[in-house]
């Protein structure tokens, strides 16, 4: 089933294939299966939906097969149910969750400081998924363009900006395709992006990049001793895989870390 995030729902009730996300009076958010179905139970208020639930469903998780999938479902749900009207409860999700990017309470915010800081005249990022630094870049009057490879996030990310106030363009694609001529675009970033994909691709990714780049390149991954699979990550990067991945480039390169690693190649 195609999801669409902004499908009408029952208040304080969304379901979408197997997972069903209930608003209950008060409790913890707690996840339940039953038989092949999963039941997501939550007390959350509107000042609640921000990004910081990717920490809290995360801690909340205490099954091995919880999948991307199901992580994902989850997130959508927890704010479909907790306010009625469908574009305001994701209105009220984006504007809370660039609120703590802006103030730095966002677990997030120096990464998307980092980014902000690396990038060159107009960007193209690839990978955005719900879009928040490509947000954070046209608050901040950059020219930038959003891609993902799922049409229900660049929908939602479309339908959101103009009520912030926010101006981008969107785009559907694999980052390993992208249907732009040759250099697009003075940035071509992808934050937390590499992780999701296995070597090949990433090396693929890279590439598109560098074809689409007409200053610079920047990557940004985290390090983990273990793909985290429920946000899911197929692969784990320290400094010495960043560097092989700037050598195989053949361009000038940079590697650092700041609150992860970070790859930033000469276009």
């Amino acid at each position: 089933m195609t999801l669409d995030s902004l499908a009408p729902c029952a208040p304080g009730r969304w379901t979408h294939d197997h997972v069903t996300v209930e608003r209950v009076p008060s409790g913890p958010i707690t996840l339940t299966r039953t038989g092949t179905g999963l039941h997501v139970r939550h007390s959350l208020h509107p000042e609640a939906l921000s990004e910081r639930l990717v920490a809290e469903v995360t801690a909340s998780i205490g099954d091995a097969d919880f999948g991307q999938t199901e992580f994902e479902l989850t997130m959508v749900g927890l704010v479909r149910s907790t306010v009625p009207d469908a574009l305001e409860s994701w209105r009220v999700y984006y504007r809370n969750s660039l609120a703590e990017l802006l103030d730095g309470t966002a677990d997030f915010a120096p990464i998307h400081d980092k980014a902000a800081e690396l990038v060159r005249g107009s960007v193209l990022d690839l990978g955005s998924c719900f879009g928040f630094l490509p947000l954070r870049l046209a608050r901040a009057g950059v020219e930038v363009t959003a891609t993902d490879i799922l049409p229900g996030t660049m929908t939602l990310l479309a339908a959101v900006a103009p009520t912030l106030g926010l101006e981008l363009g969107t785009l559907v694609c694999d980052a390993a395709n992208v249907p732009v001529p040759d250099g697009s675009a003075d940035t071509v970033t992808a934050v937390h992006l590499l992780e999701h994909v296995d070597p090949a691709t990433g090396a693929a990714v890279l590439a598109e990049a560098l074809r689409i780049a007409r200053e610079r390149v920047v990557v940004a991954v985290p390090y983990e001793d273990v793909a985290t699979a429920c946000h899911g990550h197929v692969r784990t990067f320290d400094a010495d895989a960043l560097h092989d991945l700037g050598v195989s480039t053949g361009r000038p390169f940079e590697v650092f870390d700041h609150h992860g690693g970070w790859l930033v190649v000469d276009a």
